[in-house]
């Protein structure tokens, strides 16, 4: 399905406490990341290259991010395109908060905040992104 939501994200101003939190409340597998201080959850199985294999399914993780408060989920949206997307979310009154910026070998994403002040992010598959 094209534009389908792909990763969620869940800010913490205490990372460990929200791992512990949501493994206990879901049972949800994690993996930290210290290079990057990020935490993957994992809520449905995955193939090689970790996606998820279940139809509908969606995996995500704990950050903490300067300027980034917990208060609500943040999801992201597969796109084809990540700069036309943001161009087009731009030109709707959407407002780019972290621009594009890579995942190493697996895409670029980029986030926004929509007219309303709702965060979302979306995602561009780049097995050659750095």
């Amino acid at each position: 399905m094209k534009n389908s939501v792909s990763h969620f994200e869940i800010y913490a101003d205490d990372t460990s406490k929200l791992v512990d939190f949501y493994t206990a409340l879901f049972d949800w597998k994690v993996q930290a990341m210290p290079e990057s201080h990020y935490t993957l959850i994992t809520t449905v199985d995955t193939n090689a290259d970790g996606r998820p294999v279940q139809a509908g399914g969606i995996n995500g993780g704990i950050i903490n991010v300067p300027g980034y408060k917990p208060g609500a989920w943040v999801n992201y949206v597969m796109v084809d395109s990540l700069d036309a997307s943001v161009n087009k979310a731009v030109s709707l009154g959407a407002r780019v908060t972290k621009p594009k910026s890579p995942v190493s070998g697996m895409g670029w994403f980029a986030m926004l905040i929509d007219p309303q002040g709702n965060a979302f992010a979306m995602f561009q598959q780049d097995s050659q992104a750095k």
